[in-house]
């Protein structure tokens, strides 16, 4: 059978080609079969013929002239079926490199990226930051270990190691749930210039904190941290300020007095309301995260930031928006998603340094035509959230714990997403939430 089918094929091919092969001056003597390397020659013993072909397909072989010199000699050129396997191959390889370069370029490998390295860093117990920079991978820092060891690259790593140490004395650095409060010993080290205080059990911060007059940055998130001592007003040098994810209730006014504050996040509390209107006195600020909270309208003092271009105020209860929200004119970026905003105000279009708006648009009813223009260069974003499952559990803390676990998870998520946006040329023209349920 498999002789038959083999001649079948040869006689099918050889009725398409036989003028192409004519015109080429191919044989079927031994000679130009050898001479030519793009055919190849099979001969076929006569016995095998005389078995094999029925009365029929001798005649079909006699009529092509193939019968010569004793032998048969079926013709291929191979040419034709190479030069087609090389075109898929080739566009099969294309297909996988487009493929791949749009898998680098999604915000999923990002994420999926950020993931496995917070997983890393819980396992080893090893701090987020050491190999983050802005809350993302530093890629700079991981490639520093593969960069060789020449000797300039040698003197460069020691004049850094000597800088860091030199500013780790400046830096206090407690983490760990075993701390119940800050250590009698910091109080001697006013020197200090940054506090890193992170996952302990700690709710009050000292009156004390008014003697480091050079504090400039203030990290205090995820701890129990129940109010600010009126005391935080007198750091006058103070930059950034970080108390997200916590058990405040309310700012202290005093807070207005850090008149070098460029940096406030509250994120993440769940019962703060409102702010004191004092702090329409910090000019500097330029980034402000009041998300997660019960905010039922933007705060006064906010709209009085003349110099802000972050405002995170999502995850609140905001019904409606301020119509002189045009006032923030460095504004940049707001993000209003998860709140319960039925409309836009037509104010919005008249930010002119505004270029990332996220909303929730499951409740909105009616969004200006502007915003919606692509010829103003802003990225408006609405994301469609799906409802959570709530879970009924009689110990309100624990729901409370909960709902600020997933706020933090979705805030790492928006993080990241909301970076690979801001490197794209144009939105995308629908974004999909999808609900993850992580055991980390």
């Amino acid at each position: 059978m498999i002789h038959l089918w083999l001649l079948i094929m040869t006689w099918c091919y050889l009725t398409v080609h036989s003028s192409k092969l004519k015109k080429a001056g191919v044989t079927t003597s031994a000679c130009a079969e050898v001479n030519n390397p793009r055919v190849l020659a099979m001969p076929l013993l006569a016995a095998a013929k005389s078995t094999l072909l029925t009365g029929q397909n001798k005649d079909m072989l006699e009529k092509l002239n193939v019968n010569n010199m004793g032998h048969q000699v079926v013709i291929f050129d191979f040419s034709v079926i190479r030069g087609l396997w090389e075109t898929r191959v080739k566009k099969n390889k294309e297909r996988q490199r487009k493929e791949k370069e749009r898998l680098e370029q999604s915000a999923l490998e990002k994420i999926k990226q950020e993931w496995n390295l917070i997983l890393e860093c819980r396992k080893k117990g090893i701090p987020q930051s050491k190999y983050l920079k802005n809350g993302f991978v530093n890629s700079n820092k991981k490639n520093l270990g593969t960069g060789g060891n020449t000797p300039q690259l040698k003197k460069s790593r020691a004049l850094s190691d000597g800088v860091n140490k030199e500013q780790k004395k400046f830096i206090f650095q407690l983490s760990g749930e075993q701390w119940m409060e800050l250590p009698d010993s910091l109080k001697e080290q006013i020197y200090l210039k940054e506090w890193h205080v992170y996952n302990t059990l700690i709710q009050t911060i000292p009156a004390y904190i008014a003697l480091f007059q050079d504090l400039r940055v203030l990290e205090l998130s995820k701890n129990q941290i129940n109010h600010l001592p009126a005391e935080i007003g007198c750091l006058k040098n103070l930059k950034v300020l970080n108390v997200s994810f916590n058990n405040l209730k309310s700012v202290p006014p005093e807070l207005g007095d850090c008149e070098n504050l460029e940096k406030l996040d509250l994120s993440g509390n769940m019962e703060i309301t409102e702010l004191p209107f004092e702090l329409s006195n910090l000019k500097q600020l330029t980034f402000v995260d009041v998300s997660a909270n019960k905010f039922h309208s933007i705060p006064i003092c906010v709209l009085r930031m003349s110099n802000l271009q972050w405002l995170d105020i999502s995850s609140n209860s905001l019904k409606d928006l301020p119509e002189d929200i045009d006032r923030l004119d460095e504004l940049q970026t707001l993000l209003l998603q998860k709140n319960k905003l039925t409309y836009l105000p037509r104010a919005l279009v008249n930010m002119p340094k505004l270029s990332l708006l996220v909303v929730s648009g499951d409740d909105l009813v009616e969004i200006p035509t502007a915003i919606c223009e692509s010829t103003t260069g802003l990225k408006f974003v609405s994301l469609k959230d799906g409802p959570v499952e709530t879970i009924i559990c009689e110990d309100t803390e624990k729901i409370i714990e909960s709902e600020r676990e997933r706020e933090q998870v979705e805030k790492e998520f928006m993080k990241a997403y909301l970076e690979d946006l801001r490197e794209r040329e144009s939105t995308p023209s629908y974004t999909t939430k999808v609900m993850l349920s992580l055991q980390l």
